[in-house]
């Protein structure tokens, strides 16, 4: 129950994540590495990731379906991790201390935990259950 309940919300969240890559591109460009090629391509397929991983996720009745998105979702936060830590270091190095670290070193922790919950809500990661 649980895991299907954090599979709806990991999706509806990709969901709104990759429609907003879609209709707002511009903060993304903003923290986008300097050395990523092509990068409103990048924003944009990015966002179709997201929206094909959040579908692949809501799948009720495909296993494999859910299992390709999760590793793909996964593979994704992955990916766009050193977006995120770019952003830290531009945000960090403003007068202002931009976001602060308040916002960015949550963000970094909180990384892993959503590969971890893709790969889990995807049903990637074998169950391990206690002996009876």
């Amino acid at each position: 129950m649980i895991r299907a309940v954090l599979r709806w919300l990991l999706a509806v969240f990709y969901f709104v994540a990759g429609v907003i890559h879609l209709v707002s591109p511009e903060p993304f460009l903003t923290i986008m590495p300097a050395w990523v090629p092509l990068p409103h391509a990048v924003v944009l397929w990015t966002g179709v990731a997201e929206i094909l991983g959040a579908i692949g996720l809501a799948q009720p009745f495909s296993k494999p379906l859910r299992q390709a998105a999760g590793w793909g979702l996964a593979a994704y936060a992955l990916c766009v991790w050193p977006a995120n830590i770019n952003h830290m270091m531009i945000d960090m190095a403003r007068a202002d201390g931009g976001l602060g670290m308040g916002y960015h070193l949550p963000r970094m922790f909180a990384q892993p935990v959503i590969i971890w919950l893709a790969l889990w809500v995807g049903e990637c990661l074998p169950l391990r259950r206690k002996p009876a």
